[in-house]
């Protein structure tokens, strides 16, 4: 069986990268298209005019309306065209991302630059688009041609976003060591066409070590609004390592429970990286992984903020028809909880999520 890994074209990370982002495009192309929302523009928007004149490039910003839907892909698409650009960027978060990467996949493979301002999940790095409906179900995964060409990250950028993007980007990537292991057991393919490789395996394991080393230290660096090399290695792990370990490792029960969690009303307010967490404790339970490695994962999760019962995800009262239909979610045919084990049952899920809970409140 043949591997495969897929990465973006260039990867940058560094207090300060956003001014060097015109150096970085200088020869991608002629007019920018900058989608991003009002906010991440206040925020970010006049160092990236200044970066984009100082090569003398082109731009138009587009703001973003709040979900990676069909609609707003469209719409997307639609005023890159009308205004003549030639390279998409996508700024911010991951649906403004995964709309960029989606839209520009759409207009036949555009050059696509992705500039995150949190750490909040592993979506930069990838050639996945996760697509909602105007509901926030997840309707389908968008496999691009291609990664996108650049990914840019500013740490001083995300060392002033909020604690809990970062805490949510642990989440994500906190999966991705497990979720690949689980893979290279079964010989699952991973979304980058192939079995899991070496490369993506060891990069998977030093994404979870960097958590762990890390994770605690870069939370304070992050309440002085300031990066150091603790936040620096958590970063390159959210976005970098976890990206990579994903797509070319492959996803399990982490993600799967993730999705299902989306037919439980009071969980929508959790981010991805929130609900993957607990859903990575569940993926635990069903491989019947030794204590200590439960152990280490949940006393992590309880020390950055991570749920490690339901009442963190908003569930305080909990429904027994929600939980089954979370169990039955993630044990769709088209659901990568097969890749922990082929013949994992909705009970068996229903029974894990409640284990969980149950050790967590203890």
């Amino acid at each position: 069986m043949s591997i495969g890994i897929k990465a973006p074209g260039k990867y940058t990370q560094g207090a300060g990268e956003l001014s060097k982002l015109g150096l970085n495009v200088k020869k991608m192309g002629s007019k920018f298209f900058l989608l991003c929302t009002a906010n991440t523009r206040k925020r970010v928007g006049e160092t990236i005019e200044e970066s984009l004149k100082s090569v003398e490039k082109d731009y138009v910003f587009c703001d973003f309306h709040g979900e990676c839907s069909k609609a707003e892909i469209s719409r997307v698409m639609d005023l890159f065209q009308e205004n003549g650009c030639d390279v998409m960027v996508g700024i911010g978060g991951g649906k403004v991302i995964d709309t960029a990467k989606a839209a520009a996949e759409n207009l036949g493979g555009k050059p696509v630059v992705i500039i995150p301002t949190v750490a909040s999940n592993d979506a930069p790095c990838s050639g996945v688009a996760v697509i909602y409906n105007e509901e926030g179900v997840v309707i389908k995964a968008l496999l691009t041609k291609r990664n996108p060409d650049l990914v840019l990250v500013d740490t001083s950028v995300i060392a002033k976003a909020p604690a809990r993007l970062l805490v949510a980007g642990m989440g994500d990537a906190l999966a991705t060591w497990f979720e690949t292991r689980a893979c290279k057991r079964s010989g699952a393919k991973s979304m980058a066409r192939g079995v899991c490789s070496n490369t993506a395996y060891m990069m998977s394991k030093l994404c979870y070590d960097l958590l762990i080393q890390n994770g605690a230290a870069a939370l304070e660096a992050l309440k002085k609004g300031e990066s150091d090399p603790a936040l620096e290695n958590v970063v390159e792990a959210n976005i970098y390592l976890s990206g990579i370990g994903f797509e070319s490792g492959g996803l399990a029960a982490a993600h799967a429970i993730n999705d299902g969690f989306a037919y439980v009303p009071a969980a929508h307010g959790m981010y991805h990286g929130e609900k993957v967490a607990y859903g990575l404790l569940c993926q635990l339970i069903l491989e019947g992984a030794p204590q200590e490695e439960f152990d280490e994962v949940s006393r992590f999760c309880r020390t950055v903020g991570l749920p490690t019962k339901l009442a963190d995800l908003g569930i305080t009262e909990v429904k027994d028809e929600e939980i089954r239909k979370v169990a039955e979610a993630a044990c769709v045919p088209t659901q990568s909880t097969k890749n922990v084990r082929a013949d994992i049952t909705p009970d068996e899920v229903y029974a894990a999520i409640l284990k969980v809970d149950e050790l967590g409140r203890r």
